[in-house]
């Protein structure tokens, strides 16, 4: 298995990740046979060359002729349930269907099976989609890096009317991931592209080492002055593991990775624990990614909080002024600490109550803990009115079956 680094200094698309893969190596007829297993209708799947700002790179291009029907989770549950696909490439894209559920149910109040999808449902996307997860597994990566995320600016058009970039969807699935803007006019990271990096990534970060075989460079759909257009894929051979001391060690994503984070501590004995609540949201809107608190005994013989933060280095500074800000201490302690994290992913299941998400931890390729989503358990007990237990355990049946066909 290789490991691959993703550049997006010009933001992701779904397309663009596809033509990447295809330019490093991934030849077009190999995925073609791939998507062809998932009845879409027909559609043109148009591959070129192109240049985007001086740099030569594959385009993938997806037409499909008249209207396309309205589509909804299940339909697209259905869709890749009943498809000739691996087991493992239905999975990875039922995972990333059901984050876009989640967030578009989260975005407009709405379960996440009654979420209509526009866009992110149209056959492009949905090819989008399942090719990524197809390209991954057929390109044999084992371990994905992605640089920090360029989301562009302004304003675009979508389904509800004129949003501001990032698009609100897009926001919602970046969350925990590095981002920026470099000024550029225009919607860089799509919600197609930031579910496929969020989900098939295992950290962020700069380009992590590697002995280096192949680039492949995928085009945008504009051509933007100044500023090539263009996503980035090395895969390569590892060659080595990451230190403390090594300054290429990706920091911190959705899925995490070993890597160097800070540790924010602090002693209160006169605050109340409804300002340790709201404290905790705080931390963790503004980047924390673990908050936590223990009774301690402290002088006088008070009891006490002993409140500590997780965050990347970068954002300690930040933390440590919203502790002083948020709550009674005058003082904190910071210390940098290794963090070694299970590579972790999203493996969506059908339950006779409904699809639930379960994450799934690895380590060398072993699943070591397998987790159901709580919430989507809760919701489909309450649906249901089944026990909550009942449905957890149907859960891990279903994935214990999925990997039992897998392995």
């Amino acid at each position: 298995m290789s490991i691959a680094f993703l550049h997006c200094s010009s933001g992701l698309s779904g397309d663009m990740f596809l033509a990447a893969c295809l330019d490093a190596g991934l030849t077009a007829e190999r995925l073609r046979d791939e998507l062809g297993k998932i009845s879409l209708g027909p559609y043109e799947f148009k591959t070129t060359r192109v240049l985007r700002g001086g740099i030569a790179a594959a385009r993938v291009e997806i037409n499909v002729p008249g209207a396309q029907p309205e589509r909804h989770l299940d339909d697209i549950v259905r869709l890749i349930h009943e498809s000739a696909l691996g087991e493992t490439v239905k999975q990875r894209a039922l995972g990333m269907f059901a984050r876009l559920a989640e967030v578009e149910g989260k975005l407009h109040g709405k379960p996440a099976h009654q979420v209509h999808f526009h866009e992110v449902g149209a056959v492009d996307a949905i090819l989008d989609i399942v090719g990524a997860a197809a390209a991954v597994e057929l390109l044999e990566i084992g371990k994905l890096i992605c640089s920090p995320l360029n989301v562009g600016g302004g304003r675009v058009e979508a389904a509800h009317g004129s949003l501001p970039v990032p698009a609100p969807a897009t926001a919602e699935l970046l969350r925990g991931a590095p981002v920026y803007s470099s000024g550029v006019e225009g919607e860089t990271v799509t919600p197609t592209g930031a579910v496929i990096v969020t989900t098939l990534a295992s950290g962020f970060g700069p380009l992590p080492p590697m002995k280096l075989d192949r680039i492949g460079y995928g085009a945008g759909t504009k051509d933007l002055q100044g500023h090539p257009n263009v996503a980035r894929l090395f895969l390569g051979a590892r060659t080595g593991t990451s230190t403390l001391s090594d300054p290429r060690t990706p920091t911190p994503g959705p899925h995490g990775d070993d890597c160097v984070v800070s540790v924010i501590e602090a002693n209160v004995d006169d605050m109340s624990p409804q300002v340790y609540g709201y404290f905790a949201e705080r931390a963790l809107e503004a980047g924390a990614l673990d908050v936590t608190c223990s009774p301690v005994q402290m002088k006088k013989n008070r009891p006490g909080l002993a409140i500590s933060l997780m965050c990347a280095p970068e954002t300690a500074n930040t933390l440590a002024e919203l502790l002083f800000g948020e709550t009674t201490t005058i003082g904190v302690r910071i210390h940098e600490a290794r963090r070694m994290c299970l590579e972790r992913e999203i493996v969506a299941v059908e339950t006779r109550y409904g699809m639930v998400r379960v994450k799934v931890a690895r380590r060398e390729g072993k699943a070591v803990n397998v987790a159901p989503e709580y919430e989507d358990c809760r919701r489909l007990a309450q649906e249901k009115s089944v026990p909550l237990k009942d449905v957890l355990l149907a859960a891990q049946v279903a994935y214990a079956e999925i990997d039992s066909l897998t392995h």
